[in-house]
């Protein structure tokens, strides 16, 4: 399906089995890039609700009540995202875990506004999201304004006197990003920061490789998404061009790494802490792999924005959605990530992000 086809809307098999809806059945919904080049992303967020929605529903913490999975694709187009958002509006459903790009987010998020719906993305960083003071958003991962100035820092200390260049995709999160580490970098003294922008979903970026190439660039950070960066990659490695490559949180995927190749090694990223390396996240990530679920990325942020919304609906003692989203800023949350505070503004105060280097298709911590 193309990035402009049809929105996929459906109750994912796992639940297909259940009978019809009935009075105690409550809907949730995931929505992403189902499809598309960013497909890997929305298959993160997709498999982590879907585990949620299984412990959730045997767990026995909302007594009475079976909650109901459906899956949206907005394939991270914006236009779409709006189209998918109203539609869910329409039916009710208490819980969007999603949107993934920040551009799909943002418009969405006026639409589950005026419909009064919680909305907790797992992947939307661009700042703008949580900043226009909607009650019901919420981001349970971090945000550029922090993600831009933790990349700066590591390249102020890691590459000093190195020709830089600052790369974008001109999407929303892409220039955001790229737009912050500039800045940052500017603001410790490195002024010698070439900025350029590419087109996303192209194939063949030699062009752009060549004239950093030319231009003597030995760092590129790149905001962006995994398919473009990872052509980038590969090519910059096929010119010679001797760079490294540091780039934005949507290099937490394997697809990434099938893509670059070998040339992949090295190539730093940040990210928010690895939920899965946690102790208390044990027992998810093995039901994730023994179901043949993805346990990287984003999928325990988006388990954990399940877990989240669950607990507040609880100890709201309903459904409402607007007493729930108070109910999520108002105390600490336990999660499969760790626990989650939400500030005013909806973003969780926790997270923070690390840098992490792809080698030899292994993520791991950069020092």
């Amino acid at each position: 399906m193309s990035i402009h086809g049809a929105i996929s809307l459906a109750v994912i098999p796992l639940l297909a089995l259940m009978s019809a809806a009935s009075a105690a059945d409550i809907n949730i919904a995931v929505a992403g890039p189902m499809t598309g080049s960013n497909a890997a992303l929305g298959a993160q967020m997709r498999d982590g609700a879907a585990a949620a929605i299984d412990d959730l529903n045997a767990s026995g913490l909302l007594p009475g009540t079976k909650v109901v999975l459906s899956i949206a694709d907005d394939a991270c187009d914006p236009k779409q995202a709006v189209v998918v958002a109203n539609r869910l509006a329409s039916d009710q459903v208490k819980l969007v875990v999603g949107h993934f790009c920040s551009s799909s987010s943002i418009p969405a998020s006026n639409v589950y506004d005026e419909a009064q719906l919680v909305q907790i993305s797992p992947g939307s960083t661009n700042p703008a999201l949580t900043e226009r003071g909607i009650k019901s958003v919420f981001r349970i991962c971090g945000r550029d304004d922090q993600q831009g100035v933790v990349a700066a820092e590591y390249i102020r200390r890691h590459f000093p006197d190195t020709k830089i260049a600052v790369l974008d995709d001109r999407s929303t999160a892409g220039k955001g990003i790229a737009d912050v580490v500039a800045t940052h970098l500017r603001k410790v003294g490195i002024q010698d920061v070439k900025r350029q922008s590419y087109v996303a979903g192209e194939k063949d970026y030699m062009a752009l490789v060549s004239r950093m190439k030319a231009d003597g660039i030995k760092l590129a950070y790149i905001g962006g998404y995994y398919n473009e960066i990872g052509l980038i990659v590969r090519q910059a490695r096929d010119a010679g061009a001797g760079m490294t490559v540091m780039a934005n949180d949507p290099l937490m995927t394997h697809d990434f790494s099938l893509i670059a190749g070998k040339a992949g090694n090295g190539t730093l990223f940040t990210f928010m802490p690895d939920p899965t390396k946690n102790a208390d996240a044990a027992s998810v990530v093995a039901r994730l792999k023994a179901s043949n679920r993805s346990s990287e990325g984003y999928s325990l942020y988006a388990y954990a924005a399940v877990q989240a919304w669950a607990k507040a609906a609880k100890r709201a003692g309903t459904f409402d959605s607007l007493k729930v989203a108070a109910t999520l800023r108002s105390q600490p949350i336990d999660t499969v990530i760790g626990v989650v505070r939400f500030d005013a503004k909806g973003d969780n105060s926790a997270p923070g992000f690390i840098v992490y280097r792809w080698q030899d298709n292994i993520v791991e911590q950069a020092e």
